[in-house]
């Protein structure tokens, strides 16, 4: 029942968000499934982590694929992107923990600044 319950309001969460707003869901789901992976790996439960990593480069090639090259940074964040999506195939493959956190703390900080942006954004339209 919880979890239907949570599925619905993601759902009406996800149709009803501006394209900054999904971006901002992607990166949460980025830090929350790493969060995951990190637990299953410290119990040893590598297939069920494997798994939740899968979904973190499935996150990732959907925001390779939603970026808009007409700007710079683009360019820059498709680079990004790409690099982290190998270094967790890395880690899949080293089981090194410190690649892991490497990936959880850019994710975070991605989530982190895109939350800052967005807030920034609708601040300024309040004022404008």
């Amino acid at each position: 029942m919880q979890n239907a319950i949570q599925q619905q309001y993601l759902k009406v969460q996800v149709e009803t968000a501006s394209p900054g707003e999904l971006t901002l869901l992607l990166y949460q789901g980025m830090v929350k499934s790493l969060l995951l992976a990190k637990s299953q790996f410290a119990q040893g439960n590598f297939e069920a982590m494997n798994e939740s990593l899968h979904k973190v480069r499935a996150i990732i090639s959907e925001l390779i694929i939603t970026l808009n090259m007409d700007y710079p940074i683009a360019n820059d964040l498709r680079q990004l992107y790409e690099f982290y999506n190998r270094y967790i195939a890395e880690f899949m493959i080293k089981r090194k923990e410190s690649m892991l956190d490497d990936v959880l703390e850019f994710a975070r900080g991605l989530a982190e600044t895109w939350k800052k942006a967005i807030s920034s954004l609708k601040t300024g339209e309040q004022h404008g």
